[in-house]
């Protein structure tokens, strides 16, 4: 009797601990990383997510600024941030990490695609995995949570065009450029700056438009080149690309044309200083590509939280420039935050 005793109570001090080590061993909220976005839902707020940010191509001042943006995001709320891009711009190489992207499962990818049209298949293969997709420089993208711009884009193309038509007298031939037909915010700033000449500047006239430079500088030099070949009075030049003005005002110096052919174009400081205090570039128009970075971030996480809602007319990032948000269709979101740069100011900028 005293046996049988003695093996019931160590049958019951076995279940005993197992209870206790299941209990101890269930799964904590917040732990299971790597879920592909399937907290869209929401959460406690307390869950650190993984965040990708795919650009056009590494090596360029602009993205180097943008990835700033995102080790800082990373930095300040603790999310696995970090950036990706191809070495050249290449719509098919983007495609390409995006899908290595997918098969790691992160939670969320913000991309500036090189090519919209191109993007749209991956991006919505990303989404029908559970990860939230956020846009840059895609206005109208439909594979996306959110696409958000720096500003109207017709708006900064006008606003662009303006500053040439000062350079220009408001008169003369000039030639615009674009990174790729197929990267719809540079369209779309040509197309306002081109309205903007035709409505306002009766005197000007555009001799070569929408010419491509595959955000490649020494392209955009070349097509400057080619461009005053063909018309030896050409006095104006508009730079979508990143890289655009700076080549062309490279072309210009080495042409002895300063003074001749005035070049306008979205760059940055660190980049366009020495063509700005040269004379070989007027005016650059930017946003900060770091700001851009920390405003997409936030929009993904809102999502990952189940606070797309909160993001509505006039709806604060937290962000400059992106602090009064315009919302068309939902989806499509505008802030206001570019900047003009002369020589008078450059030095106002440390990137």
């Amino acid at each position: 009797m005293v046996k049988k005793s003695s093996m019931s109570a160590v049958a019951m001090l076995l279940i005993f601990c197992m209870v206790i080590l299941t209990a101890c061993g269930g799964s904590t909220p917040g732990n299971n990383k790597g879920s592909g976005g399937t907290n869209k839902g929401g959460d406690d707020g307390n869950k650190k997510y993984k965040i990708a940010t795919v650009v056009k191509l590494t090596g360029v001042a602009w993205f180097d600024r943008m990835e700033e943006g995102v080790k800082e995001f990373g930095k300040t709320t603790g999310h696995d941030t970090f950036m990706q891009g191809p070495q050249k711009a290449d719509a098919a190489l983007q495609v390409q990490i995006i899908e290595d992207l997918i098969a790691q499962k992160v939670d969320a990818i913000t991309v500036v695609p090189f090519s919209a049209e191109a993007l749209e298949p991956v991006l919505k293969k990303a989404r029908d995995k559970g990860i939230v997709v956020i846009t840059h420089e895609a206005d109208g993208m439909v594979n996306t949570d959110f696409n958000i711009e720096a500003f109207d884009n017709l708006e900064y193309g006008a606003f662009l065009m303006d500053n040439l038509a000062k350079a220009m007298g408001e008169e003369g031939e000039y030639m615009t450029t674009v990174g790729s037909l197929t990267t719809k915010s540079h369209m779309q700033w040509e197309e306002g700056a081109y309205n903007r000449q035709q409505e306002k500047y009766p005197n000007m006239k555009a001799v070569a438009r929408k010419l491509e430079t595959n955000d490649d500088q020494k392209v955009a030099s070349e097509k400057l080149r080619e461009t005053f070949k063909a018309f030896p009075n050409l006095k104006g030049f508009q730079g979508a690309s990143g890289n655009d003005a700076a080549g062309a005002a490279l072309a210009i110096e080495e042409s002895g044309l300063i003074g001749k052919v005035n070049v306008v174009g979205t760059s940055v400081p660190s980049v366009s200083q020495k063509y700005l205090e040269s004379g070989a570039m007027s005016m650059i128009g930017f946003w900060d590509p770091a700001e851009a970075a920390k405003a997409m971030n936030t929009i993904a996480v809102k999502v990952l939280e189940g606070k797309a809602g909160d993001i509505k007319e006039g709806f604060d990032l937290g962000v400059p420039g992106y602090n009064k948000l315009i919302v068309k269709d939902g989806k499509y979101l505008y802030g206001a935050a570019w900047v003009g740069v002369t020589k008078e100011n450059v030095t106002d900028y440390d990137f």
